[in-house]
């Protein structure tokens, strides 16, 4: 396994993780808010991209039609059409810090009177109050240790139920609602408009895999199975009779940059024929997926509202756009400007 580093875990990269469970949205009303404009079906009649601006809109159904239109020269067959989403920052914020990161803050907060020797910690301790210096000196060592305090050692089911009650009730400062309330409604169009016309949708993201598993078919539409992230290690055991799974202490694969390609390879088994990330981190996916013996899209999201989101590219610990921004005028994939391309970037404004 690829050894976490400190920008990773900044970008979203940090969670240890195995396999996700799920509750259904009826058991979630809050959830229902967020996926009553989407209709998940198979009719593409049904779809709308109306969230969208006109130029980008044509260019995705432009592609779509040509790749699902049989006896195109461009056609696709459905057990090709392979599409990729990376998750912070292309379906969801990832600022000020990825939501996997203040999950992780906000877990160590509430444990803290639990735990005297995390009091003692100067680095936790820090963290807990938004000081990252100490953190930043500590390095690996200090990061891996957080990471180990706030999900190792725990079974499958109570990091999911961690996962879930901090999901269910925990609202973004910056937009006062729940992190799953504050996704992006283009997105989530754009996730329905490809499943119905027969694409299979994949998560790949440098966020933590277990940490998505619980939520993401609520959300996206995305089943566990069909989310790949960055994980860790885990034991079975049989406890009192009961088959157990457990998090426990270990290598870290980080799924980002080059290992978005290989996780790709290990755990979907084909190229992608479309791509949507949002940062350099995504740029070696984009590759990949360009690489495609079929007509491939790529869409990379610039987040250039600062007013209805954030603005950033270059000045960012997390999602940084650079190279990827260079590559995607010479190869022609899709910049969406979220300032002047998204009507509406989510379904509460």
């Amino acid at each position: 396994m690829k050894k976490v580093n400190f920008n990773a875990f900044l970008g979203g990269a940090l969670i240890l993780s195995i396999v996700g469970c799920k509750q259904g949205a009826k058991d979630h009303p809050e959830v229902n808010s967020v996926v009553s404009e989407i209709s998940y079906t198979e009719d593409a009649s049904d779809v709308s991209l109306d969230a969208w601006a006109d130029a980008p809109k044509k260019e995705i159904v432009d592609w779509v039609t040509a790749v699902t239109t049989e006896g195109s020269s461009d056609f696709i067959p459905v057990q090709d059409r392979i599409a990729v989403f990376d998750n912070d920052g292309t379906l969801w914020p990832e600022q000020p810090v990825p939501n996997q990161a203040q999950f992780m803050l906000d877990y160590l907060k509430k444990e803290m009177p639990n735990h005297p020797e995390w009091q003692k910690n100067p680095v936790a301790s820090a963290a807990v109050k938004g000081d990252f210096e100490p953190l930043k000196k500590a390095g690996i060592k200090g990061l891996i240790d957080l990471i180990q305090k706030t999900h190792s050692n725990k079974t499958e089911d109570d990091f999911n139920n961690s996962v879930r009650q901090w999901i269910d009730t925990t609202k973004s400062k910056r937009f006062g609602k729940l992190y799953t309330e504050a996704v992006y409604l283009p997105m989530l169009q754009l996730l329905d408009y490809l499943r119905a016309h027969q694409f299979k949708t994949f998560i790949v993201s440098g966020g933590g895999a277990d940490f998505m598993r619980v939520w993401t078919e609520d959300i996206y539409g995305i089943p566990p199975y069909q989310v790949v992230g960055t994980y860790g290690e885990v034991k079975y055991e049989v406890v009192d009779g009961k088959p157990t799974l457990s998090k426990v202490p270990g290598a870290i694969f980080v799924d980002d940059k080059t290992e978005k390609p290989e996780a790709i390879h290990r755990f979907i088994g084909k190229k992608p024929v479309f791509c949507g990330g949002n940062s350099d981190g995504d740029q070696a996916m984009m590759q990949y997926t360009s690489s495609s013996k079929y007509k491939s899209m790529c869409v990379i999201l610039h987040h250039t509202d600062a007013e209805r989101e954030f603005a950033y590219d270059t000045k960012t610990l997390s999602g940084h756009l650079e190279t990827a921004l260079v590559e995607a005028k010479e190869k022609n994939w899709l910049v969406v400007d979220m300032k002047n391309d998204f009507k509406k970037i989510f379904s509460f404004q």
